[in-house]
């Protein structure tokens, strides 16, 4: 089945609480070369068909509108997967 995949990551001036645990758990369970972790959201819209042009034009207005939080959130990629 056809999709769009939108990915959203937290703002790169941003404090990732979430991203900090997980790389703080890694470096104690031994895994010292990751220096960092961001942790955030990939979002899937499924198409019935493959999608038009005017499909991604439309999911990129709904990830800046809907599924992402502008204030904290940026929208990183919009593309169509089969």
């Amino acid at each position: 089945m056809p999709k769009i995949i939108v990915e959203v990551m937290p703002k790169a001036d941003l404090l990732d609480p979430a991203g900090k645990a997980v790389a703080n758990s890694l470096q104690r369970k031994g895994h010292e070369a990751i220096a960092n972790v961001r942790i955030g959201k990939r979002i899937e819209l499924h198409y019935d068909s493959t999608p038009t042009e005017a499909d991604i034009a439309a999911a990129r207005a709904i990830a800046a509108d809907f599924l992402s939080n502008g204030v904290i959130e940026d929208v990183i990629d919009v593309r169509v997967e089969n």
